[in-house]
């Protein structure tokens, strides 16, 4: 069970599980790429406030687990507010929380086709990667010759100021990464199966567990 915060709103956000993609047609014709989302129920565990913890958010929990699958104090804070056992917890920052009770249900209720929503989540992990595939270098010659096919070359700055700036791009892990992609259309809810249907690409594979807001 992981804590992470978002940007202030006057709406809580819902958290989900993003399913695929596949294409619809429009009445044009036209193929419009799609990305299918299950999303809820999620259950409001707390409300933040100014005066007692210094900013003004809503926790919001989502998929039930059993208990061995999360740690001792996430379990304790959940079964002291009387609530099942949940595996994520995210909070997002509100303008004021008067408008929600702990326990409140957020679903696809809470949405409507036509919005706009923005959708964070992690991108697909893709290893250890060379400066090539990561940051789009070009290569070196690739004669017999040359002993610089692939290699990052020099990273230092000479004597002075003599060390690497920091944020050198060079290889290492692609991929795996909190992304945010804002303002996607919703073109479709179906509400007895809890699925949002999203005009675009959303981050990460399929199963990915993924958090939507209302876009500004």
């Amino acid at each position: 069970m992981k804590y992470s915060m978002s940007k202030p709103n006057n709406y809580a956000g819902i958290l989900g599980n993003k399913l695929g993609m596949t294409q619809i047609f429009n009445k044009n014709g036209e193929a419009i790429p799609v990305t299918v989302i299950r999303v809820g129920p999620c259950l409001i565990t707390t409300l933040k406030n100014e005066s007692i913890h210094g900013y003004t958010a809503v926790q919001v929990g989502f998929s039930k687990v059993t208990d061995h699958k999360t740690n001792r104090p996430n379990l304790g804070h959940l079964k002291k507010l009387g609530l099942p056992t949940l595996e994520h917890l995210k909070e997002f920052r509100t303008v004021e929380s008067n408008n929600f009770l702990p326990g409140q249900i957020i679903d696809v209720e809470n949405f409507k086709v036509g919005q706009y929503v923005s959708i964070s989540g992690k991108t697909i992990g893709k290893g250890f990667a060379g400066n090539q595939k990561r940051n789009n270098f070009r290569r070196g010659p690739m004669a017999h010759g040359s002993k610089n096919h692939r290699a990052p070359g020099s990273i230092g700055a000479g004597t002075t100021p003599g060390r690497v700036f920091p944020g050198k791009k060079m290889a290492g892990q692609l991929g795996n990464s909190n992304v945010t992609i804002k303002r996607l259309q919703i073109i479709g809810i179906d509400s007895q199966r809890n699925i949002i249907v999203l005009k675009g690409s959303v981050p990460g594979k399929s199963g990915n567990y993924v958090a939507l807001t209302l876009a500004d």
